[in-house]
């Protein structure tokens, strides 16, 4: 797993790769099919990132956030962390170009904002 990890920063990316087809039920949002590809979760810890990193990268765990259901499914190959001169949403954003990805699912990740989601999918090539 790669992992570039400062304990200064603020917000985060983990990039999750699921090898086949899955319906997830994702909490109170519902039940989605999530095709086969990458998938970059972005977030915030405004305190305490490591033990927020390390929590979603347990598999068994109690489920409080949409990525803790997600996180099962498939197999972290990396983690970034961003400091504070960005933003959520602007950072979400960006990587969704960077990457070509697309928004799957309305409400993942973004419950505190405007947003249609904080998670992108990156079709596998």
């Amino acid at each position: 797993m790669f992992e570039s990890i400062n304990l200064e920063h603020t917000f985060y990316s983990i990039q999750l790769s699921i090898a086949e087809n899955q319906h997830i039920t994702i909490g109170k949002l519902g039940t989605f099919t999530f095709q086969k590809g990458t998938y970059i979760y972005v977030g915030s810890a405004k305190r305490n990132i490591r033990q927020r990193i390390e929590r979603y990268k347990r598999v068994n765990k109690k489920n409080h956030w949409h990525f803790d259901y997600l996180r099962p499914f498939g197999v972290i190959t990396r983690i970034i962390t961003y400091d504070a001169s960005f933003k959520e949403c602007d950072l979400a954003e960006n990587i969704r170009k960077q990457m070509n990805g697309t928004l799957p699912f309305n409400g993942f990740g973004s419950s505190d904002c405007k947003c249609f989601s904080h998670l992108i999918f990156v079709e596998d090539k």
